[in-house]
């Protein structure tokens, strides 16, 4: 499965950055040992479903020490079968794109 996810305090008087927590979780997805890119806006990562949620589990409990509140974004692909595909569909939507700029 493929997840996409963006977790940030709230609550917390740390001003408008919220950059310290989110690089406390992007630490985790990244020591994972998962496939993962993180994003200006969100964190991919890939894997089975246990160790996927555990992770971003953990990446928002990193992230809670930073504010009384979380908040946390989910779009999941699930797929089951399928690995390998968060750099595949980026890969099938380039070919997608160059083929169409073949045509024209």
């Amino acid at each position: 499965m493929l997840v996409a996810f963006s977790v940030a305090p709230s609550g917390g008087t740390s001003g408008d950055s919220v950059h310290d927590a989110v690089a406390a979780a992007v630490r985790i997805v990244r020591d994972s040992g998962l496939p993962n890119r993180t994003t200006s806006m969100f964190t991919e990562i890939e894997g089975e479903w246990d160790d996927v949620f555990d992770v971003i589990r953990r990446a928002t409990d990193a992230v809670s020490a930073y504010g009384s509140r979380v908040s946390l974004v989910l779009k999941a692909d699930i797929r089951p079968g399928h690995t390998g595909e968060l750099t595949g569909k980026v890969e099938r939507l380039e070919q997608a794109i160059q083929d169409a700029a073949d045509v024209e």
